[in-house]
């Protein structure tokens, strides 16, 4: 049970019984609050229908990585903070009873990092797209590749590409999701590859975050630069859905396009 029952809202600062935010929406300005994984199920799939493929793969610790915490320390208190062995979730389930395979980013762990378990997931998941003929709904929310294990994790990027190649090639659709955050090599394999791009409001998407690139380049950014309204202008993503609205939207895409 939440301890504390009020939620005050990021967006526009107001204070509500945290119930009246529904799949963490703000009833007053629609600000979209990053849920966990288990809401995005309910959300998205039909009750029941959905059954986990890969759930049991974990993560070693390939570099013995060490910073202010050892990385098997890092990952089993995710794990336990979470009840996933790692930062994505897998399978089969039904949108609207239209079969689907559906990848979700957990956020929750470690910023939805992607390390060699999460890239193996994602390219099973495009496989087991193909296996089935089912299309593929995958969910991206993440800060990019995982550091703790350096060039296994940037891997994944080449390694998930081929694996959507391979789905494109069986001309199976892919309906990329883009949350709030995604960034860095998850931004830059699978997560701008879909057929169809839809965001969430207000969602951060890109490579480099604004603040680094400014530095960088020493320039000021566009206004909004690399939240999703401004990547609809610029042809980088073809709708923005409410939450409220997404399972109906996905649906509706599905059935036009004949699956």
């Amino acid at each position: 049970m939440n301890p504390n029952p009020f939620k005050k809202c990021d967006g526009c600062g107001v204070i509500l019984m945290a119930t009246l935010f529904v799949h963490g929406v703000c009833p007053e300005c629609e600000h979209h609050h990053s849920i966990g994984h288990k809401a995005w199920l309910d959300l998205l799939l039909d009750e029941g229908s959905f059954a986990a493929w890969d759930d049991k793969l974990t993560p070693t610790d390939p570099l013995n990585f060490v910073d202010d915490v050892a990385y098997p320390a890092r990952l089993a208190s995710a794990q336990k903070k979470t009840g996933l062995l790692d930062a994505i979730v897998s399978g089969r389930g039904n949108i609207e009873g239209r079969a689907v395979v559906y990848t979700a980013s957990a956020f929750e762990f470690m910023g939805g990092s992607m390390g060699s378990v999460v890239g193996e997931v994602i390219t099973r998941a495009f496989e087991h797209a193909v296996t089935h003929s089912l299309p593929i709904v995958l969910l991206s929310a993440s800060g990019g590749a995982r550091m703790q294990e350096g060039i296994l994790s940037l891997m994944q990027m080449a390694k998930t590409v081929a694996a959507r190649e391979r789905l494109r090639d069986a001309k199976l659709p892919f309906i990329s999701v883009l949350r709030h955050a995604t960034f860095g090599g998850v931004a830059a394999s699978f997560a701008l590859q879909g057929d169809i791009h839809l965001a969430e409001p207000k969602a951060l998407i890109g490579f480099a975050g604004p603040r680094v690139i400014e530095q960088t380049i020493g320039q000021t950014l566009p206004e909004g630069f690399q939240r999703s309204e401004f990547l609809v202008e610029h042809g980088m993503v073809d709708r923005i859905v409410h939450r409220h609205r997404l399972k109906g939207e996905i649906a509706t895409i599905l059935r036009l396009l004949g699956r």
